[in-house]
């Protein structure tokens, strides 16, 4: 699914303004997409010209005028139709897994760091679901929010039961390296 269809269905939920869909991405997608502003407005732009979105501006005084965006007919359709789709397979990127592919090459102080500010970031991650989710409007966020801390509590149990595997190359390479 890509960002153009993303605003669209943010846009099902109710008018926003760019920066209350960009919150949205943050708050509410952040498990599942990320897009900046440098996404989202040329998205907004090109949903608005192809008739999918409109958009209505507030002049404001010493500030740029608001825009506020709201789905069309024709929008709320062709979200309709993206979402029929069967989806495209997740792609995972991750530059975390990344700088683990490489670990290899690191001190074990460094990989332990890693690991250990990992699984605190995680745990903040699961305490800030934990506190929105009771909040949440709908069936299908609160599923969201349960699926995100399941995951998120998944990577921990794995981070804790494997870090080993990792500490100990970083051990092994610096020994042969001595």
């Amino acid at each position: 699914m890509d960002i153009r269809t993303l605003c669209l269905g943010v846009l099902t939920m109710g008018d926003a303004t760019g920066y209350e869909i960009k919150k949205i991405f943050e708050d509410r997608l952040d498990l599942i997409f990320h897009a900046s502003y440098g996404s989202i407005y040329p998205a907004l732009t090109r949903l608005t010209d192809e008739g999918l979105v409109s958009c209505e501006e507030f002049v404001q005084e010493k500030r740029p005028d608001k825009k506020i965006y709201s789905i069309t007919a024709k929008g709320r359709y062709s979200f309709l139709e993206e979402i029929m789709k069967k989806p495209a397979p997740d792609r995972f990127r991750s530059e975390y897994l990344a700088t683990i592919m490489f670990s290899h090459l690191l001190p074990a102080g460094t990989i332990a760091e890693l690991i250990d500010q990992r699984i605190v970031e995680r745990t903040e991650k699961i305490k800030d679901m934990a506190s929105q989710c009771p909040g949440a409007p709908d069936s299908a966020e609160q599923f969201m929010c349960g699926y995100g801390q399941a995951v998120y509590k998944a990577e921990i149990d794995y981070l804790n039961e494997y870090r080993h595997l990792l500490e100990a190359d970083a051990l092994m390479s610096r020994r042969a390296a001595e």
